[in-house]
């Protein structure tokens, strides 16, 4: 369902006219928080070459690592509908979790307690300044859709989820959804 109200937990999904830019290009970024003095989301969509293995060798799972947008890309960022077991978490909403004990993490990835349907880990994050989300809505850079997966959207989302929201848009939409990423190479 379409909103025009920005909220955490919602999704955006990046209007079929951003092309050219490769952090948002064909994204879909859970918005996990977002008040007066500005946003932060992650982009769900953009799996990346390494895994969590590859960037902390001492955890022994192979769970890829998602491209969460261009800011802080050293900084590794994770969401969980684990929230008993990860102390200290953050719920962003429908049962989604940012952050919590990291050590606590570890020992439950290595213990295989926690799968790919139950964390997603991110380097960097998407964020906006005071009203400027807003901004780029009304230019119609993004289309608000709720979260009808809830905590379920960590396993969900995959490469291909950008197109599987076009076409749940539907009308006017569906066009793009066999488009090339780059329509110019066409």
């Amino acid at each position: 369902m379409i909103s025009e109200k920005l909220i955490k937990g919602q999704l955006l999904i990046a209007e079929p006219s951003i092309i050219g830019d490769s952090s948002f290009n064909r994204s879909v970024i859970l918005l996990a928080d977002h008040d007066k003095d500005g946003s932060v989301g992650f982009i769900i969509n953009k799996p990346l070459k390494y895994t969590i293995h590859d960037l902390i060798p001492e955890i022994n799972s192979r769970l890829k690592i998602y491209n969460g947008g261009p800011v802080e890309q050293d900084n590794l960022y994770f969401i969980h509908n684990v929230p008993n077991l990860i102390p200290n978490s953050i719920e962003i909403s429908n049962g989604i979790y940012w952050g919590g004990d990291f050590e606590s993490t570890k020992e439950l990835l290595n213990s295989g307690q926690i799968n790919k349907n139950n964390i997603r880990f991110f380097l960097g994050y998407t964020g906006w300044s005071e009203s400027q989300l807003q901004s780029e809505m009304d230019a119609n850079s993004w289309i608000i859709v709720s979260n009808t997966y809830k905590n379920k959207i960590i396993g969900k989302s995959s490469a291909h989820f950008w197109k599987q929201q076009i076409i749940e848009l539907g009308g006017d939409y569906l066009i793009w959804s066999n488009a090339p990423e780059n329509p110019y190479l066409n």
